[in-house]
């Protein structure tokens, strides 16, 4: 829930930040009173971000909630925020509908091989570091999953395939 509604949360903030000059430019409203009411949004938003899904802060998404209402009603100073507001919106409760629906879904499976999960080495996860591979900056599984079978040679071609062939077809024994 942190990620996805803090990211709204931040992208609202540039995009109500970035509606100031065009407020200002377009003379719908004073540059001290956009300034104001845009830099004020701007900054609640960032903050709530930095607040939003830790620990004890569940009022951070009551305060969202809130500031969501903000946004659509400093439409009343700057006309550009009623969609703004309306957009953002959609954004930020469809990202708390989502954040919950992902939270309630049970953990995956331990997809783990039954040679490895019964050796005493599994029962610390030695063995799964091992077999991972550096962490990917993804959030995947490591880049390079290696087996330690696929180090052993069986046979004279790579990859444990049959081995080189002969012009006739036949199988060469290595």
């Amino acid at each position: 829930m942190r990620q996805l509604c803090g990211t709204v949360l931040i992208m609202e903030a540039i995009i109500v930040g970035l509606a100031i000059a065009p407020a200002i430019a377009l003379e719908h409203v004073h540059g001290s009173t956009a300034g104001a009411v845009g830099g004020g949004i701007a900054v609640v938003a960032i903050v709530l971000a930095g607040l939003v899904g830790r620990p004890r802060m569940g009022w951070a998404l009551y305060a969202g909630s809130a500031l969501q209402v903000m946004v659509i009603v400093s439409g009343i100073v700057m006309p550009a925020m009623y969609v703004l507001g309306v957009i953002f919106a959609a954004f930020w409760f469809t990202g708390i509908w989502l954040a919950r629906k992902v939270e309630r879904r049970p953990p995956p499976h331990s997809g783990q091989d039954a040679r490895v999960a019964g050796s005493p080495v599994s029962r610390s996860g030695l063995a799964d570091r091992l077999h991972a591979g550096p962490p990917s900056p993804f959030g995947g599984p490591g880049f390079g999953v290696r087996d330690s079978r696929s180090f052993t040679r069986r046979s004279a071609a790579p990859f444990g395939g049959p081995g080189p062939r002969s012009r006739d077809s036949r199988i060469v024994n290595t």
